[in-house]
């Protein structure tokens, strides 16, 4: 349905919560406000009731998926030459571009999305400061982000022996590679099944100067060949994604850990180390148990030689706000280092 600026947020909302789409034809900042009050009108309200962990992570999941049904129906055209010809509209074409390429026709897409690839442009252009490796990583749209510096703290201080080989499954941005490589790995083999990721990985790669040391490549999990030492920081969430950034977080049927333990030791020199880096925020929230996790590390032929912790320390974990506040505060990192049983 097309709508100016004359509908009222009540009125944008009980259309979205029909499911109708409505296509902005008003003003780009007036379309701004509208979906800053469907935001605010899909969080969560406040609940005193006594609710299992279990339960408060239900409802959060179901409030994160209606807020996204609501707020992706709220659209703007996107012409060719990825413009937005409305009122006030700001000069998104790096940004789009970046995300979508060159649009070639008319089109449209979501209001929460543009500016969701402004952001991540913003990101890109800046930077994010990654400590261990004294530099910034530049992510692509639609990579994660390395934002919870645990993970790569975590393989930054690992004890290493001296690996000729190593592979990074699941790079994402190229992060955990890269800090492979300036610890002295003289090779890191670098893989992702994601094409921005991958992308991405290389950017971070000849950013660092570190292309003659890391290649990365298009594959799911695992390259040809054997490594002393595998690395994975796989989805830590075994549950369903509701967006393309989720997918980094959450791993229905914990289909990527499992694939990466079952198939690991076909990979692995003789001796050699695996390390997996793993939340435990499914533990938490009673998604998964330990035993759960080292009955699959068992039945994948390995054992456990040690476990290196790091505790919370991204944002989220000091937002009392968050309704997932406890769990978040209290959630240990950890890097599980394996071998051949």
């Amino acid at each position: 349905m097309p709508v100016d600026d004359t509908i009222t947020a009540d009125a944008a909302y009980r259309l979205a919560s029909q499911g109708v789409a409505m296509l902005w034809t008003g003003d780009f900042q007036n379309a701004r406000q509208i979906l800053t009050a469907l935001e605010h009108r899909t969080r969560p309200r406040p609940d005193q009731a006594e609710r299992t962990t279990a339960e408060l992570f239900y409802r959060y999941r179901q409030n994160r998926s209606h807020r996204a049904r609501i707020l992706g129906l709220l659209l703007v055209p996107l012409g060719i030459g990825n413009i937005i010809a409305l009122r006030r509209a700001p000069d998104i074409h790096a940004a789009t571009v970046a995300a979508y390429g060159s649009i070639t026709e008319a089109s449209v897409v979501s209001l929460h999305e543009v500016l969701g690839t402004i952001g991540a442009h913003q990101w890109r252009s800046t930077g994010i400061p990654v400590a261990a490796l004294n530099a910034s990583i530049h992510p692509h749209y639609g990579t994660f982000f390395p934002v919870r510096s645990e993970y790569v703290d975590l393989v930054a201080r690992a004890p290493l022996a001296t690996p000729t080989v190593a592979f990074d499954i699941g790079t994402g941005t190229g992060v955990l590679a890269a800090v492979l490589a300036t610890r002295g790995v003289p090779r890191v083999v670098a893989t992702d099944i994601e094409p921005r990721a991958v992308a991405s990985a290389r950017e971070t790669v000849s950013r660092l100067k570190l292309s003659r040391q890391v290649e990365v490549q298009l594959t799911d999990l695992f390259p040809e060949g054997r490594a002393d030492l595998i690395v994975c920081n796989p989805p830590w969430i075994p549950a369903t994604a509701h967006s393309l950034l989720d997918a980094a977080v959450y791993d229905p049927g914990s289909r990527m850990l499992k694939g990466f333990l079952a198939g690991v030791l076909g990979h692995l020199q003789p001796n050699g180390e695996v390390w997996l880096v793993l939340s435990d925020f499914a533990e938490l929230v009673g998604l998964r148990s330990r035993d759960d996790l080292l009955n699959v590390i068992a039945a994948a032929g390995l054992r456990v030689i040690d476990a290196l912790e790091a505790p919370a320390v991204h944002s989220r974990a000091a937002d009392s706000r968050d309704p997932l506040h406890e769990v978040r505060r209290n959630e240990v990192t950890s890097l599980w280092r394996l071998c051949a049983s």
